[in-house]
């Protein structure tokens, strides 16, 4: 499975924010019941914080696809 790349400006940029900029979800709300649900990995690991700061080359993985998060 090959991973895709998202630009985020920024430093960070939180798990919920970036769920939507990729456009995996629709709303905050969805990002949230998501995450909460253990529906999403971060490096390998479920992460059940909506707030979890994602940095350069993190891997974000939801329905087996996965996105590594780029920042500017």
């Amino acid at each position: 499975m090959a991973a895709q790349q998202v630009d985020a400006q920024g430093e960070y940029i939180k798990l919920d924010q970036f769920l939507k900029l990729a456009n995996l979800v629709e709303s905050g709300g969805q990002a949230k019941a998501l995450i909460q649900g253990g529906m999403v990995k971060v490096n390998g690991e479920v992460e059940t914080r909506r707030g979890r700061k994602l940095h350069q080359g993190d891997a974000v993985e939801f329905e087996g696809e996965v996105l590594v998060v780029e920042v500017a």
